[in-house]
């Protein structure tokens, strides 16, 4: 991975001024939340979420969650049910991310959702997160700010001892007061927990007047990222194609000629960026036959490999 200079960038006005323009021309920038150091990207700029799961080492395409100003600013992605508006009059901003289904028109990148028709989002409880957000104007997506595996930061120095030369910049806010991950609800079709975190979930039962179901019940939704059809375009998928068959159109990678190529240079961060947008490209050319180039199996390419195995799956029902 290239080497990059990451700026300290202090929690006042000028400061974050500098930090938002910085994830405006689709930088990594590292923000204070209430719960812990979150590594911010554009969540509208495709390039931006790749290069944050390359500089995470992070194994695949988990979705992520995005950060957003108000309630107000949350209606323009997702759609509220009563019980997710009441979620968020009560805990917002806090320790509580909600899942809710994405607007049609919404604009985030399909990386940030793994392709799935759902948004984890939340109103974080910090100043200076709240500022950033106010400077930037646009919805942030931020997981903790350290590489995949590793504990979480709730220190500015944490980020800076695991991501120097890795990202763009630390907006260093002082320590995290909750210093645990967010609370993660899906209120459909009924409230489940999907992550413990900063917000007991006892909290949140009493607000919605009943037990929250687990993920994982028969009657809960699946977490996030969990379903190989959600990944799965229209037609079948044949992985590793070095020669075409008739009827096949070819999604290529690398210096192949194709009617689609996830990157003719063979840059897996490209790649990446390009994968679910491709597979939406698919459906619409009416392609009921797809061959894909190999694509190398290691860093941003075992995850795009490992949702193109699921894409090929035998599909159920």
């Amino acid at each position: 991975m290239t080497v990059v200079t990451t700026r300290t960038f202090t929690p006042d006005a000028a400061g974050l001024s500098q930090a938002a323009a910085v994830l405006g021309d689709g930088g990594l920038v590292a923000f204070p939340t209430e719960t812990v150091y979150g590594l911010g990207v554009d969540a509208r700029n495709s390039d931006a979420v790749a290069r944050l799961y390359a500089a995470k080492g992070r194994p695949g395409f988990n979705p992520l969650i995005v950060h957003v100003a108000s309630l107000d600013a949350a209606e323009a992605y997702v759609e509220f049910d009563d019980t997710a508006r009441a979620l968020a009059q009560a805990f917002w901003p806090g320790a509580l991310t909600l899942v809710l289904p994405l607007r049609a028109d919404a604009g985030i990148s399909p990386l940030v959702t793994a392709g799935l028709d759902t948004l984890a989002i939340r109103v974080p409880d910090h100043g200076v997160a709240a500022a950033l957000l106010a400077a930037f104007d646009g919805p942030i997506a931020a997981p903790s700010a350290n590489p995949s595996g590793q504990v979480s930061p709730t220190k500015a120095a944490h980020v800076a001892d695991h991501m120097t030369g890795i990202i763009d910049g630390i907006v260093d806010g002082g320590d995290c007061p909750v210093g645990v991950e967010s609370t993660i609800v899906a209120t459909q079709p009924r409230p489940t927990l999907l992550r413990a975190g900063g917000l007991p979930a006892e909290a949140i039962a009493n607000a919605v007047g009943q037990d929250l179901a687990m993920a994982g019940d028969a009657d809960a939704p699946t977490s996030p990222g969990q379903l190989a059809s959600h990944y799965a375009p229209k037609g079948t998928v044949r992985l590793n194609a070095v020669d075409i068959n008739e009827g096949e159109v070819l999604l290529g990678f690398g210096a192949v000629d194709a009617p689609l190529n996830l990157s003719p240079s063979g840059d897996l961060v490209e790649a990446a960026a390009r994968l679910f947008d491709a597979l939406h490209q698919l459906n619409a050319m009416g392609a009921a036959q797809i061959a894909v180039s190999p694509i190398p199996d290691h860093g941003l390419g075992a995850a795009i490999n490992d949702r193109l195995r699921r894409a090929a799956a035998p599909r159920s029902g």
